[in-house]
C-alpha cells in the first residue's frame, strides 16, 4: 500500500478518518502500521552492544562489594520540540498537608510525615544550575536558569544483595555501609534507602548528584535534557532479580523500602513543589545519543510501585526522547519489561506517527529531523557551557 514517495492521498485520508474512530489509542496504532506501512517505525536498528540489556557495570567498592551504578558526569541541559500528551495526573505538590522538618542534627533529620533521614554519609557536590526552556519556546526564548530540583529519577543500586534474613544482621549492615562509602565517593545519587528501610542523605539537595547521565526527560511547561542538574537522585539498595542468567525487569525491594520511599518522595515533592509528572525512572529517561536507542540503563525498566508511593503510572507517558528528538528503541527491551512500560514507547510512536503527518513529513525523515534537533541542542549548551567556564576562568 507504500510507496517510496508515500501512500496515495485518498487512501491516507480513509485510512485517517476510520484511525480516528479507534479510541484505544495502542488498538489506532496497530492499526495504522497494519495499513498506511513503516510497518518496521524505525527501520533497521543500529547495531548495539550484544545483550546490553543484561549486562551490568561492576564495580569495586570497600573489600568484597560490587557495585553497579549507571552515573556518568556527562551534564548536560537543554529543550524539546514539541508538546507531548498531558499526564492524567499533574498536580504540582503531593496530596494531604504540608511536610515539615521537626528537629535536625548534624547525624540525622526528622519530618512531619514521620521521614528519617540519616546524614552520617552526607556530602557536597557541584551546586545545582542548569537551564530549561519553556515548550514551543525552545527556538526564540532565552531559557530560564534554576536553582531548585524540577524533578526526581528513581534508581537501583544494582548492589551486592546478601540474604535479607535475622541470622545475617553483621552482614547486611556491613554491605549497605561500604555501598553508601562508594556512593559517597563517586557522589552518584542525593539519596539511598538501604535495605531496612533507612534513607540516607548522600549528595546534599543543593548540589548535583551524578546519576542521570545522558538523559531526557518533558513534563506539560517545560523540557530537560541531562538530569543530573535538574532532577534529583534517589536509589533503593536494591538488585534486579535473574533467572537462567538472564534479568527480568522485577525489582527485590524490602516493604520498609517501599514506606521510606512514599516518605521521602511527598517530602521532597512538598519542599520543591515537584510535579507527578516528572517523577520517572532511570529506564525511562535514559537515552544513548550514539545509536539513538532509549532504554540505556533499565533500572526500574518495570514493576516501578508507582501507586504505592503515591503517584500516578508514568510509563504510560509517551516517552519525551521518542517524540521530541526521535530515539528509538531496542525490541528486546519490550521483551524483557512487558507491555506496562511498552505502553509508553507505543504512545509515543503513535505521536511521533501523527506529528510526521501535521508536518507532512514520512515518518523516517521526520525521526531523523528529530534527531538533528537534538544535535544542535547538545551542541549549543555545550557551547554556552564552554563560554561559562571561560568567563569565570
Amino acid at each position: 500500500m507504500t510507496s517510496a514517495k508515500g501512500p496515495n492521498p485518498v487512501l491516507r485520508g480513509v485510512v485517517d478518518w476510520q484511525a480516528r474512530r479507534i479510541d484505544d489509542p495502542v488498538a489506532r496504532l496497530r492499526f495504522l502500521r497494519r495499513t498506511v506501512g513503516d510497518l518496521r517505525p524505525f527501520g533497521e536498528p543500529e547495531a548495539a552492544p550484544k545483550e546490553w540489556w543484561q549486562r551490568k557495570r561492576v564495580r569495586a567498592a570497600g573489600l568484597a562489594l560490587l557495585v553497579v551504578l549507571p552515573a556518568t558526569q556527562f551534564t548536560e541541559t537543554g529543550r524539546f520540540w514539541r508538546r507531548p500528551h498531558a499526564m492524567t495526573v499533574s498536580a504540582k505538590t503531593p496530596p494531604g498537608a504540608k511536610v515539615w522538618m521537626v528537629q535536625q542534627s548534624k547525624d540525622a533529620e526528622m519530618f512531619s510525615n514521620g521521614l528519617r533521614v540519616e546524614r552520617r554519609f552526607e556530602t557536597s557536590n557541584l551546586p545545582r544550575d542548569y537551564e530549561v526552556f519553556r515548550r514551543g519556546e525552545e527556538d526564540s526564548a532565552a531559557p530560564e536558569v534554576r536553582k531548585d530540583p524540577a524533578g526526581i529519577v528513581f534508581h537501583t543500586t544494582e548492589s551486592l544483595q546478601e540474604a535479607f534474613e535475622e541470622n545475617n544482621n553483621r552482614r547486611l549492615v556491613y554491605t549497605g555501609e561500604a555501598l553508601l562509602g562508594y556512593i559517597k565517593r563517586t557522589q552518584s545519587y542525593n539519596y539511598v534507602i538501604d535495605r531496612f528501610g533507612r534513607v540516607w542523605r548522600v549528595v546534599r539537595d543543593s548540589d548535583a548528584a551524578f546519576h542521570a547521565g545522558i538523559s531526557v526527560w518533558a513534563d506539560d511547561r517545560y523540557t530537560y535534557v541531562g538530569l543530573n542538574h535538574s532532577f534529583l537522585g534517589v536509589a533503593l539498595e536494591a538488585q534486579t532479580r535473574e533467572e537462567q542468567g538472564q534479568a527480568v525487569e522485577e525489582v527485590r525491594a524490602t516493604p520498609a523500602q517501599i514506606n521510606s520511599l512514599r516518605l521521602l518522595t511527598e517530602m521532597l515533592r512538598a519542599h520543591y513543589s515537584i510535579d507527578a509528572a516528572n517523577c520517572v525512572t532511570h529506564a525511562q529517561v535514559s537515552v544513548n545519543p550514539s545509536n539513538k536507542m532509549i532504554g540505556y540503563h533499565t533500572d526500574w525498566a518495570a514493576h516501578f510501585p508507582y501507586s504505592e508511593i503515591g503517584l500516578p503510572d508514568n510509563y504510560a507517558t509517551p516517552n519525551p526522547a521518542l517524540v521530541l528528538f526521535g530515539f528509538s528503541y531496542d525490541p528486546e527491551l519490550v521483551h524483557v519489561t512487558g507491555e506496562r512500560y511498552w505502553k509508553g514507547l507505543l504512545l509515543g510512536e503513535e505521536q511521533l506517527r501523527q506529528d510526521a503527518t501535521a508536518h507532512g513529513r514520512q515518518v523516517t525523515a521526520w525521526r531523523k529531523q528529530l534527531q538533528g534537533r537534538y544535535k544542535n541542542v547538545i551542541q549549543s549548551l555545550k557551547q554556552r557551557s564552554d563560554e561559562s567556564k571561560e568567563k569565570q576562568g
